[in-house]
């Protein structure tokens, strides 16, 4: 359920909140403050390198004066992304920045007593060959898609850390794995964009060409689970107030649609006529993609809210009112 009313967890409590300048970021900022938190904390990239740990030490130096760090809590949500082409040219990078940055940020977070780490996976951490729906205990069956098993794994390594972490040293850090997020302020850049954004440009922009043809990667059969950026945010900051536990958490919508009729949905929403051409000789990624959704209303009572039409309606009105500021 969504929880929209304060909550006294806040009371008191500083959030760091890595990431908070980017699209998921902003949503969680503004999750938090509804939640009752009013001491944010945001690294912005221009002053803290979070890939350098002099760089963590000196943010961590900065975001934890004046409180007991026992009252702290750092949600990490930065990171290196973008869609197969991305990871495809750019493995190492994708490998090594998410990788360094995690383990360094929940290191130092053990090392200063802060009382609480979320950290954020990824479903491309998941096993190429998953049994539809994912479920959190199939993590380790297999290797994860190759396009971006760099990225995947980088990220993997939390989960390993924050289970070693509070076996070890007590340390309360917890894992949610996210699906692909979409919505509002997403990442609209055809260069680095994921599906839905990418579809959603390149489907307005032919219809207002007046073409008469729209290409789409793959041959469209592989299916995806979308979570509305506004419920993973609710799902993030619910986790933080409830969860304590070592087993890693899902965070999905638990629909799962093939990308040729996410194409058809987005073309129909955006009022595009043309004919669809499928290009087979492009990658199609994870053949299904879905997750099992069922520990997250377990532990800590959440699932998600806004039906998928209704966010993909939302998203492309976002998209078409702010063309003029998206590069």
């Amino acid at each position: 359920m969504s929880n929209l009313q304060p909550s006294t967890f806040w009371k008191d409590r500083r959030v760091i909140l890595t990431g908070g300048a980017g699209f998921l970021g902003s949503f969680v900022t503004a999750r938090l403050t509804q939640r009752g938190a009013a001491d944010i904390f945001i690294p912005r990239i221009e002053e803290y390198n979070l890939v350098d740990p002099a760089d963590i030490r000196r943010m961590y130096d900065n975001a934890t004066k004046g409180i007991n760090p026992g009252d702290v809590v750092v949600i990490h949500l930065a990171a290196h992304v973008g869609g197969i082409g991305a990871n495809r040219e750019h493995p190492a990078e994708f490998f090594y920045d998410n990788l360094m940055m995690g383990v360094e940020l929940m290191h130092q977070a053990y090392q200063r007593g802060i009382g609480k780490f979320v950290a954020i996976g990824t479903v491309c951490a998941y096993p190429k060959f998953t049994p539809v729906p994912f479920r959190e205990d199939d993590l380790w069956i297999g290797y994860p898609e190759e396009t971006n098993a760099p990225y995947g794994l980088a990220k993997k390594m939390l989960l390993v850390q924050a289970q070693s972490y509070r076996q070890q040293y007590g340390f309360n850090a917890i894992y949610l794995l996210p699906v692909n997020l979409y919505g509002p302020r997403d990442n609209f850049d055809l260069q680095s964009s994921h599906v839905i954004p990418a579809l959603i440009r390149k489907s307005v922009e032919a219809r207002e060409r007046g073409e008469k043809e729209l290409p789409v990667w793959g041959d469209g059969s592989p299916t995806r689970e979308f979570l509305y950026v506004e419920d993973a945010a609710d799902g993030i900051v619910t986790a933080a107030e409830k969860y304590n536990g070592p087993e890693p958490v899902n965070l999905g919508s638990g629909y799962e649609i093939s990308i040729k009729d996410l194409t058809g949905l987005i073309v129909r929403q955006t009022g595009f006529e043309g004919k669809l051409v499928w290009q087979t000789d492009k990658p199609n990624g994870q053949p299904r993609r879905g997750l099992d959704v069922s520990r997250a209303r377990e532990y800590f009572g959440w699932s998600a809210q806004v039906p998928f039409e209704e966010g993909m309606r939302r998203t492309i009105e976002w998209f078409k009112e702010n063309r003029s500021t998206i590069k």
